[in-house]
């Protein structure tokens, strides 16, 4: 007999408990997401947001973030049109440019990932107005669209972009998916089929409905309610970041 999922408002108790109370548990969930308001973002920004993604998976993200000013000026502010002018002499000087991480294999995603971003600019009105128009139901379906246009934009990378750039995204951490699982949901431990994602996406789609929150906040709230408990101080550094 198929295990009962257990109801969000416990889950919700759980992780204030081990906050310090409901009002601490709030002031750890982040803003409200505003997808539509991602229709007016410059096709600049949602590269520099991937590509800023890409460049911190398997690596220190604060160095990164402390880098990222000169990863701007390297790749032209990221903007597309002006990226996919340049002449091949101006990617390879790239993998030998002090101002960025010089891994070949990402500087050659911005490259891929400029072309997309123009792509699906062009047919949409930007890009920004693409993402704006996906049903917040169907994060699953967007990873996956992001993974197999995009490049090294699959998996975990897809959903911190989409958290990064503002589309209200959950993020499958360890511990969020160790809170599923203690829930109740029959998935693996490290999810990633069609059928483990459909219940994922299913399952969050009727907590948002059971509970009025955003994906991002019910995200972070599974996460906190098991797991490593870890310092107010810690949580409120990767705001925005990892649940």
């Amino acid at each position: 007999m198929a295990r009962s999922i257990e109801a969000f408002a416990r889950i919700r108790e759980r992780a204030a408990e081990r906050k310090g109370g409901d009002a601490v548990l709030r002031s750890l969930l982040g803003p409200v997401p505003d997808s539509a308001a991602l229709a007016g973002l410059p096709d600049n920004r949602v590269l520099s947001a991937m590509s800023e993604r890409i460049f911190a998976a398997g690596f220190v993200w604060r160095v990164i973030r402390e880098k990222w000013p000169s990863f701007e000026e390297a790749f032209l502010e990221f903007e597309p049109k002006r990226l996919l002018f340049q002449p091949d002499d101006y990617w390879h000087d790239l993998s030998a440019d002090k101002r960025i991480v010089r891994n070949p294999q990402k500087i050659r995603a911005v490259r891929d990932n400029a072309a997309f971003v123009e792509r699906v600019s062009g047919e949409h009105g930007g890009f920004g107005k693409f993402l704006a128009k996906w049903p917040k139901d169907d994060q699953v379906g967007l990873v996956a669209f992001l993974a197999k246009n995009g490049t090294r934009l699959g998996g975990h990378t897809g959903q911190y972009f989409l958290r990064w750039i503002g589309w209200d995204a959950f993020i499958l951490s360890t511990d969020m998916v160790l809170a599923l699982r203690d829930a109740g949901l029959d998935i693996a431990e490290a999810p990633g089929s069609r059928k483990d994602m459909a219940a994922v996406q299913e399952q969050m789609n009727r907590w948002a409905a059971e509970t009025g929150l955003p994906y991002a906040h019910l995200s972070r709230i599974l996460a906190m309610s098991i797991g490593e408990n870890r310092s107010l101080e810690a949580l409120k550094s990767r705001l925005g970041g990892e649940d």
